[in-house]
């Protein structure tokens, strides 16, 4: 038993069996034994690699993104740079290398981090630089915001319902007779969802509010958002996961020490950036890559002795790997023009009805 579970079989025998969204948060959070809270999880010695930690390209192409919705929006000045989950800060190094080839753009940028790990933000400071760091996205600046985020949303804790012979029963956390972690189903529940026997439906709560958050600084002040993960639209099914060193693992077998994730859902979010007033884009990571330009600026590093630049190209978009699986959601002024590799969705999209 890790020091975690015991914080949470005490938490369960107190209160009763707990929900998914609970157990996901003190996992991941706790502030003594959550993964994010003790370690650097990233990087081909951790537990995953993400798409900054695979090429530069990457950082680089949604850094030139940044520019071109900064250009065409009037050249902003000063406004906040941000960007919520920031790991190991790749990223965002990697995109700011690339925007202060626009001239006055770095000047102009005022960088904030939106952090809850100690340790990270720590990682963060040492690669960065002075950075302002924010609890949350509550606390960024009334201003111009430029923002990008990448598999920070996965992380996010989820309620789950499945469809049982009366109605849908929320997942829930409970002790087994040798006191283990044990998964299970809470009491019958009467709700207005579609589904078969057997059916999983996931929800986020936390990711509409925080999306609504930050469409409302860009429908009032200008400015665009990027955040990029993996999941779909509408998306249906179990996809609550666990990772540790590169491999699925049981998400209640050691909690505190592995990576714990779900598929995110984009259709909600992308409502609630357009209840704020927001024009909202949605494609997959390949196609907006592709669109940015990946193939010339792979092929640039290649030449300048990069020898494994075309392959990252290729991880980072191909269907098969990375490219149909990760997708990536816009959100800018309804007045302003489309950022490069979106267009506007419209109003059947967003009422659920795909697209």
């Amino acid at each position: 038993m890790t020091p975690l579970a015991a914080v949470i079989a005490d938490e369960i025998r107190s209160s009763g069996p707990m929900s998914l969204s609970r157990y996901m948060e003190l996992c991941l959070l706790h502030p003594r034994h959550g993964y994010y809270s003790t370690r650097d999880p990233f990087g081909a010695q951790g537990d995953f690699v993400t798409a900054p930690e695979i090429s530069q390209i990457f950082g680089e192409l949604l850094g030139l993104w940044l520019a071109q919705v900064w250009l065409d929006q009037g050249r902003p000045s000063p406004f906040t740079l941000a960007e919520i989950g920031p790991g190991r800060g790749t990223l965002m190094q990697d995109a700011r290398r690339a925007l202060r080839i626009v001239p006055g753009m770095g000047d102009a940028a005022r960088l904030h981090l939106v952090e809850a790990s100690p340790h990270l933000r720590a990682v963060q400071q040492q690669r960065l630089g002075a950075v302002t760091h924010l609890d949350d996205i509550t606390q960024l600046p009334q201003a111009p915001l430029f923002l990008i985020a990448n598999e920070f949303l996965d992380a996010l804790p989820i309620q789950q319902f499945r469809r049982v012979a009366g109605g849908w029963a929320e997942s829930l956390v409970g002790l087994a007779g040798d006191g283990t972690l044990r998964p299970g189903l809470g009491p019958v529940l009467d709700l207005d969802l579609p589904g078969d026997l057997g059916d999983v439906i996931e929800r986020c709560p936390a990711a509409p509010t925080i999306i609504g958050q930050i469409a409302a600084r860009v429908a009032q002040h200008g400015g665009a958002a990027l955040l990029v993960d993996y999941g779909g639209w509408n998306g249906r099914g179990d996809t609550f996961q666990a990772l540790s060193r590169h491999k699925p693992v049981d998400p209640f077998a050691a909690p505190g020490t592995a990576d714990l994730t779900a598929h995110v859902d984009f259709a909600p979010l992308a409502m609630a950036a357009a209840a704020e007033g927001c024009a909202v884009g949605f494609t997959s990571q390949g196609a907006l890559l592709t669109a940015l330009g990946i193939e010339a600026r792979a092929a640039r590093l290649t030449a300048a002795g990069d020898t494994g630049a075309a392959e990252a190209a290729r991880r980072l978009t191909h269907p098969d790997s990375m490219g149909q699986l990760f997708k990536a959601l816009a959100i800018w002024p309804a007045a302003a023009p489309s950022p490069p590799g979106f267009v506007a969705l419209g109003g059947a999209a967003l009422a659920g009805r795909g697209i």
